[in-house]
């Protein structure tokens, strides 16, 4: 059925809700059965292990550059329309953020999207962790930090009201980006070949980067026959875990992408766990946990809007289109999350 058909019968913007549920349920699926998570392949590369954690993730990052790069060379996706890309971008906020939310996730031992995936499949300790991370995002977008967010953003932000191809900012050829992306992938499937990953997780790690390329090829054209301005983005949890919390809560302001993909993540990655015969109840086990816990998650939720996006919105969705700010970010929060490991989980089990 084309886009227009279903538009014509439910709207424009329950359409793109749809289609973020619709993705949501693609990448709860892939992410649950391949264990995708940056802050495992931070902490693997922080001890000095190229692990099966590192080679999904970079399978993952990997795949969604080839798919979204090809799409754009083929006149399937404007890049440049991207939500993230026409409007300016906080390159001291990528920063400062990135740093930020790096820690956090070493901290809350996952990324918002990892928790929402271990939510989902009955961990307790996710739950808690992403509501936390939830209200402190909307917290920082409307609430009371938002005016620090607002003054560290401002500090270094990128011309002329945009953000920046980082590629083409560099004068780097057009089909420089699908390039790396290939040797990406290629290096992914050494490390792969070299920890024996199943070719199973390998097809759901390169799932999770194919489902942020479906992401921006449905929004885009939706795009360009809705009579409703509609974003062009894909896969993001900051912003999205956000309105979606207000929007089940406080108070409905209408149906979008994001709306959509926070829902349909939880069904995919519940339906994956059951499938898969892994749905358990998990909670805490200290209360040093639970306080690490929460820190964690405070510090994504902040760090995460500051950044313009997580691990997720930055590390796979936004350096696929090449944005130069979720490039700075996904640097800063492996620095930041390395430093973590190495200043606080890898002393403690030295004994320091």
């Amino acid at each position: 059925m084309e886009i227009s058909a279903i538009t014509d019968r439910v709207g424009d913007m329950p359409t793109a809700a749809l289609m973020g549920m619709l993705v949501g349920v693609f990448f709860g699926v892939a992410a649950q059965r391949s264990a995708f998570c940056l802050r495992a392949a931070t902490v693997e590369f922080a001890r000095g292990v190229l692990g099966p954690r590192m080679a999904v993730w970079l399978l993952a990052f990997s795949s969604a550059v080839i798919w979204v790069q090809a799409a754009r060379m083929q006149g399937l996706v404007d890049t440049d329309a991207a939500r993230m890309m026409s409007v300016t971008g906080s390159i001291s906020g990528a920063i400062i953020g990135g740093l930020i939310f790096g820690a956090g996730m070493v901290l809350a031992r996952g990324c918002p999207g990892r928790l929402l995936v271990l939510a989902a499949t009955g961990n307790l300790r996710s739950i808690l962790s992403g509501l936390l991370f939830a209200v402190t995002a909307q917290m920082t977008l409307h609430g009371w930090l938002s005016s620090a967010r607002a003054q560290l953003a401002q500090l270094w932000i990128t011309p002329d009201g945009r953000n920046v191809d980082l590629f083409a900012g560099l004068g780097l050829p057009d089909r420089g980006p699908l390039l790396m992306g290939m040797l990406c992938a290629a290096l992914a499937l050494f490390i792969a070949w070299r920890n024996r990953i199943s070719a199973g997780i390998l097809i759901f790690g390169a799932g999770v980067g194919v489902t942020v390329a479906i992401g921006y090829f449905l929004t885009y054209n939706l795009s360009q026959i809705a009579f409703d301005p509609v974003s062009v983005t894909s896969v993001t949890f900051t912003g999205p875990s956000a309105n979606t919390l207000m929007a089940m809560l406080v108070l409905f302001e209408g149906w979008s992408f994001d709306v959509g993909l926070v829902p349909g993540v939880f069904i995919g990655s519940f339906l994956a766990a059951w499938i898969g015969g892994v749905l358990r109840f998990q909670s805490f086990e200290s209360a040093a946990q639970t306080r690490r816990a929460m820190v964690g998650a405070v510090m994504m939720g902040f760090g995460g809007m500051l950044a313009g996006g997580c691990s997720i919105g930055n590390g796979v969705s936004g350096t696929s289109i090449m944005a130069l700010t979720a490039w700075i970010a996904l640097f800063s929060m492996w620095v930041g999350g390395m430093a973590t490991d190495r200043l606080v989980d890898q002393r403690r089990e030295e004994g320091v």
